[in-house]
C-alpha cells in the first residue's frame, strides 16, 4: 500500500511537472496597434510623395512635348519627325521603367520600414511567454479548427509593449 501511494505521488508529480500551458494572441490586431506605425506611414507617405512628384513632372514633360510635336509635325522635314517620334518614345518608356522603379522601391522600403515592428512584436510576446511559462503561444489570427483550451495572452503583450 505503501509503495503504491508512493508510485501515485511520484506520478501526480510527475503530471504536473509536464503540464503544458498555452496561450494566443491575435498579431494583426496588435499589430494595428503598435505606436510605430505612425511613423512608418509618415515615411511611407513622404516617399510615395516623393515619386509622385517625379512622376507628374515626367508626365508634365512628355505631354508639353508631345503636344509640340502635334502642332509642328505637319510642317516637319521627315528626318526631324522621326527624331522627334524617337524622343517621345524614349520619355515614355524613361516613365513607364520609372514607375515599375518606384513601385518596387516602395514596397522595399515598406518591407524594411515594418522589419523592426515585426521584430518587437514578436521579442514581446517571446518575453510573455517566458515569464510566464506558456508551453506554446498561437496566432489567433491564423485559421486553427480544434486547438486545447488557452488563455489569451492579448493583454500581457500589449503592456509589455506599452499599448493601451
Amino acid at each position: 500500500m505503501k509503495k503504491s501511494l508512493v508510485i501515485i505521488a511520484v506520478l501526480l508529480v510527475s503530471l504536473a511537472a509536464n503540464a503544458q500551458k498555452f496561450g494566443y494572441v491575435n498579431t494583426q490586431e496588435l499589430f494595428m496597434q503598435m505606436p510605430e506605425l505612425k511613423d512608418v506611414q509618415a515615411r511611407m507617405d513622404s516617399l510615395n510623395k516623393q515619386y509622385e512628384n517625379l512622376l507628374m513632372t515626367m508626365q508634365e514633360e512628355y505631354q508639353k512635348k508631345l503636344q509640340d510635336y502635334q502642332q509642328k509635325q505637319s510642317t516637319m522635314p521627315e528626318a526631324m519627325r522621326q527624331i522627334q517620334e524617337e524622343e517621345l518614345y524614349s520619355m515614355q518608356q524613361r516613365l513607364q521603367t520609372t514607375y515599375q522603379t518606384a513601385q518596387q522601391d516602395v514596397e522595399q522600403k515598406r518591407g524594411e520600414f515594418l522589419k523592426p515592428v515585426n521584430e518587437r512584436m514578436a521579442k514581446a510576446i517571446q518575453e510573455v511567454g517566458a515569464d510566464n511559462k506558456y508551453t506554446y503561444i498561437f496566432d489567433s489570427a491564423a485559421t486553427v479548427y480544434i486547438a486545447p483550451e488557452a488563455d489569451n495572452v492579448m493583454p500581457l503583450v500589449k503592456n509589455k509593449l506599452g499599448i493601451k
